[in-house]
């Protein structure tokens, strides 16, 4: 029984060393894989008989695991869309086979992925994994999912092809009005500026700016009457307004008092007031009173001093970059960048209880628990890099002393072996 108990003992420790070999090898074959998790063997004894007396060898069982939570170095690419988890966290990705499988994506786990646009527009890394986002909605923003499941996530599509544009919602004017043209005996002739703007479908429509002096009997009035009007609308009236400046030598050249005759009110604390034109309302700017700032009546010149407006022209999709925030960001050539996806991060309480398959992807077991879907950079999660991608975590250097370790404990078993063999070829010779 102890004879036959060492050759047990023996056999096992041999196993036990090949398996702990099998990992050894994946570990250096993948050493340049990236997003690849290095995977460990232990050994464990198993005991058969406790006290004194004769004694039975019980000989060693092994278990594998793959060291999931383990980070690996962050490698510099050239892709804006070549992706890593810097932290905690893993992103969501999905087989490409299920694209246009009525919304039934499988979900996977990734610590890291080198995606790029594929034939239809997907976000797809070269093995076949297609990145999961939130859709955005058109202005941007992102809506609110259900963190706990992964039903809201779609494949993220970006369309080269996009075209996008901002309508104008706020515009500055600053003009100085000539303060002779107010005196008595001037013209009396309007003065007019066209202010460019951009409506909801991005076209190009113009607010046309009426400053019309009132001219006294003797004296100067230093009043003007503004109106605005529309040229989307027909050249509509959309707002109309009396403008009168001081002529103190505290604070000559600015604004005294604005009265609303058409269109929003004018606020003095703001210095602005709001006008409808044909895709809606644009608050215009016109300075506070007595400030210094937007309109004012100097000198004997007419002239824009500053003229500022948001909003943009239509324009093509350049590039796509996401934040450390998750935020698919879409760049156009006009200018502007436009949220269209928002890739969250998904953290489970044991990672390493994770089902590994193929291509350094994961999926969800008992083990690993329920998961939550976060905000990168929010909660326990890290962040996600762009043009970076996770180096392999294997140590080779490490890897192979293990690798002296082990091959010195299989020559080592297989001796007991060979003397357990050479033991029993006596015991039969006794026989002799």
């Amino acid at each position: 029984m102890t004879i036959s108990s060492s050759l047990n003992a023996g056999v096992a420790g041999l196993a036990a060393n090949a398996s702990r070999l099998s990992t050894i090898s994946d570990n250096i074959a993948n050493s340049n894989t990236n997003g690849y998790k290095r995977a460990e063997t232990d050994f464990h004894s198993m005991v058969i008989s406790n006290g004194t007396g004769t004694y039975s060898a019980g000989g060693v069982r092994v278990t594998s695991q793959r060291l999931i939570d383990q980070p690996g170095s962050l490698m510099t690419t050239s892709n804006s869309t070549d992706l890593a988890v810097r932290g905690r966290g893993f992103l969501p990705v999905t087989t490409e086979s299920s694209i246009g499988q009525n919304g039934d994506y499988p979900f996977r786990l990734a610590t890291t992925g080198s995606f790029r646009t594929d034939s239809q527009g997907y976000l797809r890394s070269s093995t076949g994994m297609v990145l999961l986002g939130w859709p955005a909605n058109a202005d941007g923003t992102v809506p609110t999912y259900p963190r706990d499941t992964s039903d809201g996530l779609e494949p993220i599509l970006i369309n080269v092809n996009q075209f996008a544009g901002e309508p104008t919602t706020r515009m500055n004017l600053g003009v100085n009005l000539p303060a002779t043209e107010t005196n008595a005996g001037s013209s009396g002739n309007p003065l007019e500026l066209s202010i460019e703007y951009f409506d909801n479908l991005g076209t190009s429509r113009n607010v046309l700016a009426t400053f019309t002096p009132s001219v006294p009997a003797t004296g100067a009035s230093n009043e003007w009457t503004l109106v605005l009007r529309d040229s989307a609308s027909a050249n509509a009236v959309i707002g109309e307004y009396t403008l009168t400046f001081d002529d103190s030598r505290a604070s000559g050249g600015t604004l005294d008092s604005v009265a609303t005759v058409t269109g929003g009110a004018y606020d003095p604390l703001t210095g602005s007031f709001s006008v409808n034109v044909d895709g809606g309302p644009i608050e215009i700017t016109i300075g506070g009173l007595n400030s210094g700032t937007g309109l004012t009546q100097l000198s004997d010149s007419f002239a824009p001093t500053q003229i500022t407006k948001d909003g943009s022209p239509v324009g093509n999709m350049i590039s796509v970059d996401v934040d450390a925030n998750g935020l698919v960001q879409a760049t156009f050539d006009i200018g502007i960048t436009r949220t269209v996806y928002q890739i969250p991060l998904v953290d489970l309480p044991n990672p390493n209880g994770l089902i590994a398959l193929d291509n350094q992807v994961y999926r969800t077991s008992n083990e690993s628990g329920s998961f939550f879907l976060w905000d990168a950079s929010d909660g326990p999660t890290g962040d996600i890099v762009g043009y970076a991608l996770e180096e392999s975590t294997t140590d080779v250097a490490g890897e192979l002393t293990q690798l002296i370790q082990t091959q010195r404990a299989y020559s080592s078993n297989a001796k007991v072996i060979q003397t357990v063999d050479e033991m029993l070829q006596e015991t039969t010779n006794i026989k002799r």
